[in-house]
């Protein structure tokens, strides 16, 4: 990407509140002051004995920030220390305790993350709901990605990218977009195959009418949630032997008894805890408990719902790195905000700021976490959510990484132009991901896509975060691009190959009023010219092999393709901004079962192969992007639009 001069860090208070902010054409804006005096009371006035309370992130071998202390091991052993941290310090989560009596927590962090060592690999990215089977009711499932991963072993694949799989309410009404979860620690169960499920051999699944959901043209959560839902409650009344559920439902611990507890109220009190009675606000409360009380076999039915999720999340990963998608966020009314509300800023959400195609900014919906109530909470909202995401899988792509330094805040009541940037503990949390990288063996990559300040790339490479890389922005031949990256050629929120190549997607961006004539076609042709190598009126076929070529010179460390661009599907899973289409609701035109079989499939999977081979064939088309990358970057910061069912819509 070109590079630029450095740029000065704008002033911060002690709140962490940006008092200025670049844009894409590095051009400086000032906060209002009444802006300012908002976020301040939002966030509340930090402890003045922070810096002496919240928890040491640090790496052995490092300073501490106090003389002598005695550490609790999270073995149970202990350690004293003073001065530097020894170099053979165990890594972890520990307690430490000074002379004077303060406890505070000491993470011990290697600094960066797991990265396979000489190992290169493509994979597919997947949207799983859309990668339906001929036994998927309705929705691609579980034994879909199953099915994937086996096709992916087959072909020589080293992993597969999947869309976010965190559970939504539980309610009739499905949230259709997966960067909008109630909770970024469980999953949602309407990826399970339910003839899978221990104890469906003993009741009537209503098969017939499950498969029969798949006949839509789309994708209708509501229909499926309801049919799974009655049909996994039937298996879990049959009363099946549960000893092996109750034992993990016990090591899970409280952050499963919080989810559950939830979903249990919001079947009755719906999903947004905003809403519910006085005596439900606090999970700790009397209230909650005696609801609990009243509503045990509820309660474990939504727990026995995740074990399921558990079992077979795992038979569907085994033997390959699956990297799952982390949202930047959750929805405010969802349990993760009803567990951790006070670590929630109330009355703000998080969004981007304007920029040269949204000149009024964008609200994304989702509440923020205040920096310093999360250290108070010793950082343990987002060490759950990091390894929770992790967990059994192999892999992490976090959304909008940039996230991880600073977040545009909007005020309630005003527009997303009326907001600022504020910033977090972006070293401590950087480490915190190196150590549960570490820890799960798992491959991280940073969403670093859009504006990205300077210093960003550096922080994120020296943590072992990989970088993403993407045909349609980049300005650089894919040659050029970094080693330690995921180099792609478009996301679920940009056009298709196919469906740039044949102007379809051009013609629904209009049908949709996402800009003018002429704003439009520039777009286009400025992405058409990584396809500068197809003969003008070629299938769509061809343009999609030109474009993996390019893609495969590429030195990357992961290589990654779409199902959607394999299968020259012209139509991308989500159109930001587009009221009225059914994002996230379409399925691929092909079955899983046929995809071994498809030509498309075959090719790009064997183009990539060979890419991945020491010594490779230039690629015959699609040099440099010329102001594809530069367009694309000003577009990007433009996050998030709305659906035409009001639901939120997420760009990457």
């Amino acid at each position: 990407m070109t590079s630029r001069p450095a740029t000065p860090k704008p002033t911060t208070d002690a709140w962490g509140i940006d008092a200025s902010w670049l844009d894409a054409l590095d051009e400086e804006h000032t906060v209002a002051q009444e802006t300012i005096e908002k976020m301040r009371q939002v966030i509340g006035q930090p402890p003045a004995d922070l810096l002496e309370t919240a928890p040491i992130v640090a790496r052995p071998g490092d300073p501490l920030e106090v003389a002598e202390a005695e550490v609790t091991l999270e073995d149970g052993g202990t350690r004293h220390v003073g001065g530097n941290l020894p170099d053979d310090f165990p890594l972890g989560y520990h307690r430490l305790r000074t002379p004077d009596g303060r406890d505070r927590r000491l993470i011990v962090s290697p600094g960066r993350g797991w990265l396979p060592e000489g190992r290169r690999a493509w994979g597919w990215a997947v949207q799983l709901y859309a990668t339906r089977g001929r036994g998927s009711w309705g929705i691609g499932d579980l034994a879909d990605l199953r099915a994937v991963r086996e096709l992916a072993q087959q072909q020589g694949a080293g992993f597969v990218l999947v869309n976010p799989l965190h559970a939504v309410a539980p309610t009739p009404a499905q949230e259709a977009s997966p960067y909008l979860p109630a909770t970024r620690r469980f999953r949602n169960p309407i990826y399970l195959r339910v003839a899978e499920v221990a104890g469906a051999d003993g009741v009537d699944l209503e098969e017939d009418a499950g498969r029969a959901l798949s006949d839509a043209e789309l994708i209708d959560r509501d229909a499926i949630w309801a049919h799974k839902r009655r049909v996994l409650r039937r298996i879990f009344d049959a009363g099946v032997d549960q000893s092996a559920f109750r034992d993990w439902w016990w090591h899970q611990g409280q952050p499963l008894m919080d989810w559950a507890t939830w979903s249990a109220i919001a079947d009755v009190h719906g999903p947004d805890r905003r809403t519910w009675p006085a005596q439900l606000q606090d999970p700790r409360g009397a209230g909650v408990a005696d609801f609990v009380a009243g509503a045990e076999t509820e309660v474990a039915f939504h727990a026995w719902l995740q074990w399921a999720m558990d079992l077979q999340l795992r038979a569907a990963t085994e033997g390959i790195t699956v990297i799952q998608d982390l949202p930047i966020g959750v929805a405010g009314g969802g349990a993760d905000a009803w567990a951790w509300q006070d670590v929630l800023a109330d009355g703000v959400t998080v969004g981007a700021p304007p920029d040269a195609f949204n000149s009024l900014g964008q609200d994304w919906g989702s509440p923020p976490l205040v920096p310093w109530r999360l250290q108070v909470a010793e950082y343990e909202p987002f060490i759950q959510s990091i390894r929770a995401t992790m967990a059994g899988a192999g892999g992490l792509r976090v959304d909008h990484v940039m996230g991880l330094f600073r977040l545009w805040w909007v005020p309630a009541g005003g527009s997303a132009a009326d907001g600022a940037y504020v910033r977090y503990p972006a070293e401590d949390l950087l480490d915190i991901v190196a150590l549960e990288s570490h820890r799960a063996e798992a491959i991280v990559v940073g969403e670093d896509l859009g504006t990205v300040e300077d210093g960003v790339r550096e922080a994120l490479a020296e943590h072992g975060v990989l970088s993403y890389r993407l045909l349609w922005f980049e300005e650089d031949d894919p040659a050029q691009w970094p080693v330690e990256a995921m180099a792609a050629i478009t996301t679920h929120d940009l056009p298709t190959v196919a469906g740039l190549w044949t102007g379809s997607d051009l013609a629904e961006q209009r049908e949709h009023g996402l800009g003018s004539h002429e704003d439009l076609e520039r777009g286009r042709a400025s992405l058409l010219e990584h396809l500068a190598g197809v003969p003008a009126g070629a299938p769509a076929a061809e343009a999609v092999e030109v474009a993996h070529r390019s893609l495969a010179a590429a030195p990357s460390i992961l290589l990654s393709a779409t199902l959607d661009d394999a299968l020259a599907e012209e139509r991308r899973p989500n159109m930001p901004g587009a009221d009225g289409r059914p994002n996230w609701s379409l399925p691929l035109p092909v079955p899983v079962e046929d995809l071994a079989a498809h030509p498309g499939v075959r090719s790009v999977a064997e183009v990539l192969a060979e890419g991945l081979q020491p010594t490779r064939p230039r690629p015959s088309g699609g040099g440099k992007g010329g102001k594809a990358g530069k367009a694309g970057k000003a577009g990007k910061t433009g996050k998030t639009g709305k659906s035409g069912n009001g639901r939120r819509t997420k760009d990457s």
